[in-house]
């Protein structure tokens, strides 16, 4: 299994995944500020992966903490969780995890020190092997819903990398493959940061799932030439009503299939469904650094002085969405009352 973060002795072990897939390289963070500037940088990227980092550099920063008293270990907890929060605004695990932690902690207050950090520390782990299992159990839904052979497309990388193992939407394809569906993936290059192209790509090459890679604007052709089965994509926030924001260039392709028929599927845990955000509306949309358009390997491609739009993420009107593949179960419209019973269920994915 892709390793794409871990909890060490020396800190927290990230794969480097703005070096892939020509280097396969790890980085160590070991202060909570380090792990901070590698979900903000993209060496670590995916909700479910940036939940479980954020809950491990909380986890890292307690560790590391010199207060002699619960009170002032609960001051430095606020500041670190205020610095891992205003790394990626759009993944709400992010801010999940975050909760959790916070929740832990309050839960533990009374105990020792050394236990709370240690309570702290067992509340990362256990989201990593939460979130694993997650993937697995969404991936047994999901691979229902995928055709017994064809192609089916995804957009960005939706797979162990983005996540702590196994993948959401990707995870769907490795169970439907496991149950003995051929499958070919098509993968959008998913421009600017090519996490199609660089990550799912590399991803599926490792596990031996036939794999082509295209261009955004290709996916359209791809649907007309009746390539395409299924599409299966994860998420960065679900909002109450069944929206989807996901990486920029999901909208333009859920379009594209329902004009084609296509069933537009989306997997990711419950995690990521946000009942307190109304609709797609109120999700708040990332915007990076105009370099990621402008240069390609340190080479600019634009003209000096242009305007640039870099939006990380748009957003899926539900309308356009066939199903919401979950941990719990798969989802269907009307979504403000599926997404708030598979939310209710108090059901537990076993570790």
């Amino acid at each position: 299994m892709i390793q794409t973060l871990e909890w060490t002795d020396n800190g927290v072990r990230f794969i480097d995944q703005t070096k892939l897939p020509t280097k396969e390289t790890y980085v160590t963070c070991e202060t909570h500020e380090q792990v901070a500037d590698v979900i903000r940088t993209m060496v670590v990227r995916g909700a479910p992966a940036i939940g479980v980092a954020a809950a491990m550099g909380i986890a890292l920063g307690v560790k590391n903490s010199k207060a002699e008293t619960v009170a002032d270990l609960k001051r430095e907890l606020d500041q670190i969780c205020d610095i891992i929060g205003k790394t990626r605004p759009t993944a709400v695990n992010l801010f999940w995890a975050i909760r959790r932690m916070q929740e832990k902690f309050e839960r533990v207050r009374i105990r020792p020190l050394a236990q709370i950090k240690q309570d702290l520390i067992e509340e990362s782990k256990r989201m990593y092997a939460e979130d694993i299992a997650a993937n697995q159990a969404m991936g047994r839904h999901g691979a229902t819903l995928m055709p017994s052979e064809g192609g089916v497309l995804t957009h960005c990388n939706a797979g162990a990398l983005a996540t702590a193992g196994y993948g959401t939407a990707l995870g769907v394809i490795r169970a439907a493959v496991e149950q003995g569906k051929k499958i070919h993936v098509y993968a959008d290059e998913t421009r600017p940061f090519l996490q199609g192209s660089r990550l799912t790509a590399w991803e599926l090459m490792k596990d031996g799932i036939p794999t082509t890679v295209i261009s955004d604007n290709m996916a359209g052709a791809v649907m007309k030439q009746g390539k395409i089965g299924a599409i299966v994509v994860g998420a960065d926030r679900i909002a109450a009503n069944g929206d989807v924001a996901n990486k920029i260039g999901t909208y333009t392709v859920a379009i594209l299939a329902k004009e084609h028929g296509i069933p537009f599927y989306v997997a990711a845990p419950i995690s990521t469904v946000d009942l307190e955000c109304p609709d797609g509306g109120s999700i708040p949309i990332e915007q990076r650094n105009a370099k990621e358009i402008t240069h390609i390997a340190g080479r600019q491609m634009t003209p000096e002085g242009v305007s640039i739009e870099n939006p990380a993420f748009d957003v899926t009107p539900a309308k356009y969405v066939t199903a919401i593949i979950t941990e719990r179960g798969i989802a269907r419209a009307p979504y403000e009352e599926s997404l708030h019973s598979l939310a209710s269920t108090e059901t537990k994915v076993e570790v």
